[in-house]
């Protein structure tokens, strides 16, 4: 039997924290809760957590610096965000520092779960057998390994979140057609529940910026207006 995953929650309201500590204890994970950003980080410093749910507006170290911490330990580890800004650069800047989704308050406990099962699920992959679906996908300079959850481009690594590499084998699988933004969110988000075509666009945009941090002459992902985007081969 496989180790009870570990999920922290960090989160300054009380209710909400015992209210999502609760329901991970009733799906089977092992919850663990904080209630400023310092303190999470001082636990995670000891041992990081199978998935991080975080809310951007945490005392003491907020969400944002607490994901980009997190993210620069590790580019598997899911994080999702909870906050209560509306604003959309908050949203978006979340994304493009690592998080891999979010949830706006008031959010209901069963999407929240829904998307915690989904992103540990993706993290497993590399734990799990290979079936002809998880095949390694070369396409020109690109190598992707959805099993190992691995890229290269040009034979260089490329360090890819999970749900960022889920969206790129969605694209790659089809070399040269064009796959709308409700397409790529079936392939990054197979159980999804609600995803805005904003995170899609934020996504893309962290994916292209990582393979010009190794190639600055990337050019392989194609936004086609009013349709979505297509992976080029060139």
């Amino acid at each position: 039997m496989s180790a009870t995953r570990l999920v922290a929650v960090v989160e300054d309201e009380q209710t909400i924290r015992e209210g999502i500590c609760a329901a991970l204890g009733r799906d089977g994970y092992e919850p663990q809760g904080f209630e400023d950003g310092k303190t999470a980080w001082e636990a995670f410093e000891r041992r990081l957590p199978d998935l991080a749910v975080l809310d951007i507006g945490v005392p003491r170290m907020d969400g944002l610096e607490l994901c980009r911490r997190l993210r620069a330990r590790s580019d598997r580890l899911p994080i999702i965000f909870v906050t209560s800004r509306d604003e959309e650069l908050d949203r978006v800047l979340g994304l493009e520092i690592g998080a891999d989704d979010y949830l706006c308050k008031p959010f209901s406990i069963r999407e929240l779960m829904a998307r915690v099962k989904v992103l540990l699920r993706r993290a497993s992959f590399a734990d799990t057998p290979r079936t002809p679906a998880d095949d390694v996908l070369v396409v020109g300079d690109l190598c992707l390994d959805p099993v190992k959850l691995t890229a290269t481009w040009k034979n260089l690594p490329v360090s890819l979140t999970v749900t960022e590499l889920m969206l790129l084998r969605a694209l790659v699988a089809r070399p040269g057609a064009v796959l709308t933004r409700d397409q790529l969110m079936d392939g990054a988000y197979p159980d999804k529940t609600t995803v805005s075509d904003r995170t899609i666009d934020s996504h893309v945009k962290r994916i292209r910026r990582k393979f010009a941090s190794v190639d600055a002459g990337f050019r392989a992902i194609e936004s086609v207006y009013g349709a979505g985007y297509r992976y080029q081969t060139l």
